[in-house]
Formats: structure tokens, sequence, C-alpha cells
């Protein structure tokens, strides 16, 4: 089964500059895309019925929920609460950065500034979510 990825982000040159660094990276994911906080939560909700990504790349400022919402949803929902979610955002406001923390965010990553520094966070972000880090059995 191909491992998926969610990326939740609305800024559409940052999708194709994710999309991107996996490709040039030789990642071989299949990167499903939500544009906004309840197309997050309804990707996640098993509508239509998928089985859950590997983890999620999460922005923080987002139309309709923000990622923080999105976050604290999935953490309170039975079925996603240990989903490994990777906040992934431009904001390096302390209080983003401890609220996403105290969500139960797994890892709190701000966006590179360029191509190359993204395709690198991307080989990082394979190798130990991936490849390396041992995911948790289903919610019971």
């Amino acid at each position: 089964m191909e491992t998926r990825i969610l990326h939740v982000e609305d800024n559409a040159d940052d999708v194709l500059l994710v999309a991107m660094a996996f490709r040039k990276a030789g990642v071989g994911i299949k990167l499903d895309v939500a544009t906004d906080g309840d197309k997050a939560v309804h990707a996640l909700s098993g509508c239509p019925p998928n089985p859950l990504p590997a983890c999620v790349l999460l922005d923080i400022k987002l139309p309709s929920k923000s990622g923080l919402e999105v976050l604290s949803w999935i953490r309170q929902n039975p079925s996603t609460k240990r989903l490994p979610v990777i906040m992934l955002t431009s904001s390096l406001l302390p209080t983003d950065v401890n609220q996403a923390y105290d969500l139960g965010a797994n890892s709190y990553l701000i966006k590179p500034p360029n191509l190359d520094a993204l395709i690198e966070l991307v080989k990082t972000l394979d190798l130990y979510w991936l490849r390396t880090n041992t995911p948790p059995g289903p919610a019971v």
C-alpha cells in the first residue's frame, strides 16, 4: 500500500512547492491536500472511507478552522488521536508554538525559505517519520 500524507495548506504555491520537494527528494508518497480546516477534518473523518495517512503536515493559518482547531479535533477523536501531526507553518510566534505542543503536535517546523532547504526538510521528514519512527497502533 502506498504511503499517504495529508498536507493541510491553503496557499497553492506552498502546496506545489511541497509536492515538488517530495518529488525532487525521491520520496515516493501520495500527497493528499486539504485546503482548509473543514476539508482536513472531512478527510480524516473517514469520508470517503480511506485509511488514515501516515502523518499530517498542518499549517496554522487556514480558512474555516485554524490548524490549531484541526489539531485539537484530531487529538479529541478516538480514531485519529495517535496520528502523527507535524506543524509546517511560517508562524514563529511563541504562543503558536506553545499552543501547538499543548494540543499534542508531534513536531513544529518552520517553512523553509527556499526549495533546496525544503527538499532537505522533506528528506528529514521521510527518514524520521516514514522510515525510522515506529507508528502507534490503532486506538481502541
